[in-house]
């Protein structure tokens, strides 16, 4: 923890004098040259009609348009460095290079899309989310992360040609000792392991460098977009997916991180809720290129991916589609918020979802209070005992709101609830890696799985509905605030879709 604090703390400095430099560099060319402070007033403007002309979403640019007029310099300092990263940055500028590249890796069965060609839904994952929908997958669905977590080491065990993983964060601790040794002795008999977490979500529980421990121990590892005092201002969008293929024959993914917490190890905010899912089928491929499109936007060393496509000979028919998505802030597609509204909007009966954050925007809050108001049963759970206490705090201004619109607001009074779940009807869900909130939407590099119609709904569905059992149910006095309260949650809202 001293060595976390002290690289946020080394970040935050740098940036501050990034800033102040940049401040004093602009106040001395204003009294040195008036065109500098008209050029800069045109600037300003010219970013505050671009905001309104190109925006897709009003609750998310609305707070830069705000800034941008009440602070005019800091808030174009912002927007230049945080709002237009994926411009100056090289790191990004790669990542969108990779993802193009990987395009031609995710095509879709033809004899498949004919059979859901009337299906809206599949239509959307498939045409403009870029992700092919498959048949014949067997889906595993977890609904505690120490489930998943005893499955993941035994298949880790049979791996013979490869382990790749991609996880936000990674801990040490029993889970990822027990993963670990397994790493070694893979690596040691010449599989190709390789590991990539995110450098900020790793900032408190490894050590900085941590990559090259592992590279020394015959590991492949790459810590993502790394924090660092010269660019620590642009590194707002990281790596929060979890993705684990092993052989391109097996596959997990879900809302747990490789950290004791997430398996009820130690956890400090009571029981730990989590879910996960395990793959066995061609939908695989969609994780693996996943995958290997961020790694070799930072290590290019694959100039073929096919060669990691394991094929599955078919034996038996396994109901249903399931497609493995990904979400990018690097493109026009917002695939995870497009394919939970999607969800939300075709409601006919119910619709139960399980967020550990709920910072919404206005289509999201839309969306949901109107299938409430055509009388879709829709509930939603969030923790008992939050993880952040300020974006809990954050969370809770939108539950009046909610609840007002006739959506049925639960917390999971054991404790906190990290799972990122829907699902609707018995016969549609999703489990994956996106919050509802603001930097899982628009933010980060996300992934979620997509079902319908496959034998592990019913197990989504029976826990849930275990899960809303062990809730509180937030009444309407407990939503109202007071004045000061209200106020500060407002301010929060304005900031909240910036970071």
């Amino acid at each position: 923890m001293k060595q976390a604090v002290k690289k946020g703390i080394v970040v935050g400095l740098g940036v501050i004098l990034q800033i102040a430099i940049t401040f004093f560099i602009y106040m001395f060319l204003i009294e040195k040259l008036w065109i500098v402070n008209i050029i800069y007033a045109f600037l300003r403007i010219v970013l505050i009609f671009g905001l309104i002309k190109y925006s897709k979403n009003y609750s998310y640019t609305l707070p830069w348009i705000i800034i941008l007029l009440l602070f005019p310099f800091v808030g174009t300092l912002l927007y230049i460095v945080i709002g237009q990263n994926k411009y100056s940055s090289k790191i990004l500028k790669s990542i969108v290079a990779s993802e193009k590249n990987s395009k031609k890796y995710l095509v879709q069965d033809e004899k498949i899309k004919k059979e859901f060609k009337s299906n809206s839904r599949l239509k959307y994952i498939s045409d403009f989310a870029g992700y092919p929908v498959t048949k014949n997958n067997d889906v595993k669905y977890y609904s505690l992360g120490e489930d998943m977590f005893k499955d993941m080491l035994k298949s880790l065990k049979k791996a013979e040609k490869f382990i790749f993983m991609e996880f936000f964060i990674i801990g040490y601790g029993t889970m990822w000792s027990s993963i670990l040794e397994i790493l070694e002795e893979k690596a040691a008999s010449g599989l190709d392991v390789r590991v990539m977490y995110d450098d900020a979500g790793c900032i408190a529980t490894l050590n900085n460098n941590y990559y090259k421990e592992l590279e020394a121990k015959g590991i492949k590892c790459i810590a993502f977009n790394k924090l660092n005092p010269i660019s620590g201002v642009i590194m707002n969008h990281r790596d929060h997916r979890k993705i684990l293929v092993i052989d391109g024959n097996v596959a997990f993914s879900g809302g747990v991180n490789i950290a004791d917490e997430y398996i009820n190890i130690n956890s400090p905010y009571g029981h730990w809720k989590d879910t996960g899912v395990k793959i066995v089928g061609d939908a695989i491929w969609n994780y693996t290129v996943m995958f290997l499109t961020m790694w070799n936007s930072s290590k290019k060393v694959d100039k073929d991916f096919t060669k990691f496509k394991y094929v599955f000979k078919t034996e038996k028919t396994l109901p249903g589609y399931i497609a493995p998505y990904g979400e990018t802030p690097l493109d026009n597609e917002e695939n995870g918020k497009d394919i939970y509204l999607n969800i939300i909007n075709q409601a006919h009966d119910y619709v139960y979802i399980t967020t550990p954050y709920l910072i919404i925007d206005t289509d999201v809050i839309n969306a949901l209070t109107l299938a409430a108001k055509r009388g879709v049963d829709v509930r939603i759970v969030i923790p008992g005992i939050p993880d952040k206490k300020l974006t809990y705090f954050l969370s809770e201004s939108y539950v009046d709101i909610l609840i007002r619109g006739g959506v049925k607001i639960y917390k999971y009074t054991p404790g906190l609830v990290h799972a990122k779940v829907f699902v609707s009807d018995d016969h549609i869900a999703t489990v994956g890696t996106l919050n509802l909130d603001y930097r899982s939407l628009y933010l980060h590099f996300e992934c979620g799985l997509y079902l319908e119609d496959t034998k592990c709904i019913k197990d989504i569905k029976s826990d849930l509905d275990e899960t809303i059992a062990k809730c509180h149910k937030v009444t309407d006095k407990e939503a109202r605030v007071g004045v000061i309260k209200s106020i500060w949650q407002a301010i929060l809202r304005l900031f909240a879709p910036l970071f």
